[in-house]
């Protein structure tokens, strides 16, 4: 197979080129010079493509190498953080999935609109510091991995923690900043995979992040909590697995066909392959969706032998990168890549 799969050394990027290894095609890794050490060790990558930045590959001289290879490039989270909307949206090499629905994903006011559209459960956004009256999260906008995340319940707090990482460089102004209500419950991140060769949603799996330090400060006993100046934080260092309670596939599913469906009506032809729903499940088993992810995400890493839902539908072994794959093949075979690449 003359195609080469693709991506960035980084998020998932093992997942991906050890499921296209398994589907037959040649891989290819775009790796950092300070990372060569770690990706060399693994067979299943054919060839190394060395930057200094991922940057790096904004250069035309570098996306020729690409398509002379005949690369698809396969998009993470690592791509949206590095690169700009714009940047994505410009590259001359074929892109698996549908590039311009990342803009929806980086940009958090957009985020609630495709939400809304798929008439998913959100918490309220706020305006600005000054509507803050109940507790509430900041967050960055795009795919910063919980990192700067922070609670607030009111403009003062708000006002100190926005001033620490303003400080530390993490961001430059509060406008960079996007607040939303706090919802308590079960956090949960939903796997799914849409297929535009079959019409089919597949649930691929869900899991939940472990974020420090949030997840960390209960091993602190309540009269050190107490006593110290502790504000956690929600950058993520891993992954658990779970499994839902059977009775909530139902709603699962109709969250899934109904993001499916705004996602063609508002940016054609909408989402293509992998995509995940992110939030909580709250004390009446209703799930409230705080953001979504429009392409793999780093929880389905969890599931390199599949899970117990992708083993309900296929027979054989199935991670989503290994899922990508086969979607590539399957079109491949069948004349219709366009309908799956941008």
């Amino acid at each position: 197979m003359n195609t080469t799969i693709s991506t960035l050394g980084s998020h998932c990027s093992l997942q991906v080129l050890k499921g296209a290894k398994d589907e037959g095609f040649n891989t290819l890794l775009i790796c950092e010079k300070k990372r060569y050490k770690l990706y060399k060790r693994f067979s299943f990558i054919d060839k190394l493509l060395l930057v200094d930045t991922y940057h790096d590959i904004l250069s035309q001289e570098f996306q020729n190498q690409l398509n002379e290879l005949n690369c698809i490039l396969i998009p993470h989270g690592t791509l949206i953080s590095y690169l700009k909307p714009d940047q994505i949206e410009s590259l001359k090499v074929p892109i698996f999935g549908n590039k311009y629905i990342l803009r929806w994903e980086a940009d958090r006011h957009l985020k609630q609109k495709m939400m809304i559209n798929a008439k998913l459960n959100t918490p309220k956004s706020i305006e600005n510091k000054f509507d803050i009256d109940r507790l509430c999260i900041a967050k960055l906008h795009g795919a910063a991995g919980g990192k700067g995340y922070f609670l607030a319940h009111d403009k003062n707090s708000f006002e100190q923690a926005s001033s620490k990482l303003i400080n530390e460089h993490i961001i430059s102004n509060e406008s960079e900043l996007y607040l939303q209500e706090y919802v308590m419950g079960v956090p949960a991140f939903i796997h799914y995979f849409f297929s535009p060769l079959s019409n089919d949603v597949e649930l691929m799996g869900a899991d939940r992040r472990y974020e420090s330090d949030i997840d960390g400060i209960g091993r602190v006993p309540s009269r050190h909590q107490n006593n110290v100046n502790l504000e956690p934080t929600y950058n993520v260092i891993g992954n658990i697995p779970i499994v839902l309670r059977e009775s909530l596939l139902t709603d699962v599913y109709e969250m899934g066909d109904n993001f499916v469906e705004a996602s063609k009506s508002l940016i054609s032809p909408g989402i293509i392959g992998p995509f995940c729903l992110e939030g909580v499940y709250t004390s009446d088993g209703k799930f409230v969706t705080f953001e979504f992810s429009a392409r793999i995400v780093a929880g389905t890493n969890l599931y390199v032998n599949g899970s117990q839902y992708s083993n309900l539908f296929f027979n054989e072994e199935m991670s989503m990168g290994k899922r990508i794959a086969t979607e590539i093949k399957n079109a491949l075979g069948s004349a219709k890549l366009g309908k799956i690449l941008s």
